[in-house]
């Protein structure tokens, strides 16, 4: 009897323990019942709030979605615009589940299962929208609008139960085979152009060193005439204070000359002169009168 008692006791706890079920917060949940979705007298579908939940035990089963907004970050894709040019487009995508029941039946309730059939149709959008516009026009002026027209094309994700709220392109490139030639282009053309810096540049150099030589040339030559008129205007004022002393005193003149020529002649021991004794170099030797 006793072991009896604890069997229910033990079938009663695990059937209580059973029936009971918690919803976290930023989630929901539906519950199947014999494969279906369960639903409630007026045929909605039964969607369980954050809480404690109850369901019957061994014929019921929950299954718990996340309710959040997701965010949908595939690989770049390749697409051609209107001028049959290939981009490659870097997108992502918010969703989130808008009907649980719906996204369920759909998709199974795998969240890599919804973001694969998004993708497509998300994808078909972009498609649509890249290829009615030129590069120039996606890139420069048309951004919004291809945006809006993307999201509306992911609005026939509807039918798996999903809400798109967003779609964003989040970088533009070309194939690397086509910026490749784009860059080597580019690089190309801004070397003919910086070559044909280079060269006026140089030719501008040569104007100004040009110019900067005949003004030196010209300064200095203004600048030797100057040195010469100078040195000759000197040369003249000492020729007028050497005859000006001359014709004071023209004794001492000759004194003070021979002075200097005796200096200049016997400012070395080796030196030699082959001269008469009684030339008129010594007059003044031999008397101060020179006489």
């Amino acid at each position: 009897m006793k072991t009896f008692s604890m069997i229910l006791i033990v079938v009663f706890a695990f059937m209580t323990f059973s029936s009971l079920f918690v919803v976290n917060e930023g989630q929901r949940s539906i519950v199947i019942q014999f494969g279906k979705v369960k639903r409630d007298d007026a045929g909605a579908p039964v969607v369980n709030e954050p809480g404690l939940h109850f369901k019957l035990p061994l014929v019921e089963k929950v299954k718990t979605l996340d309710a959040r907004i997701q965010t949908l970050d595939g690989e770049p894709d390749r697409f051609v615009t209107v001028e049959k040019k290939d981009l490659i487009v870097d997108s992502f995508v918010k969703w989130r589940i808008s009907d649980f029941a719906k996204f369920y039946l759909s998709t199974g309730g795998n969240k890599l299962n919804a973001e694969t059939l998004l993708e497509q149709k998300v994808n078909n959008g972009l498609r649509t929208a890249f290829g009615s516009r030129t590069i120039k026009e996606i890139v420069s002026g048309e951004r919004q609008e291809l945006m809006q027209q993307a999201i509306q094309a992911a609005k026939s994700s509807s039918d798996l139960g999903i809400e798109v709220l967003d779609v964003r392109v989040k970088q533009i490139n070309l194939p690397v085979r086509v910026s490749n030639s784009i860059f080597e282009r580019m690089r190309t053309e801004r070397q003919e152009v910086a070559k044909a810096h280079r060269s006026e540049g140089r030719e501008k150099a040569e104007i100004i060193r040009a110019d900067v030589d005949a003004r030196i040339t010209v300064m200095l030559a203004e600048a030797e005439r100057e040195a010469q008129t100078l040195r000759g205007e000197g040369d003249a004022l000492a020729a007028k204070v050497y005859a000006d002393a001359f014709n004071k005193n023209p004794e001492f003149f000759a004194f003070v000359r021979s002075l200097e020529a005796y200096k200049n002649s016997f400012n070395s021991k080796n030196d030699i002169l082959v001269i008469q004794p009684d030339s008129e170099f010594f007059r003044y030797m031999k008397s101060t009168s020179g006489k």
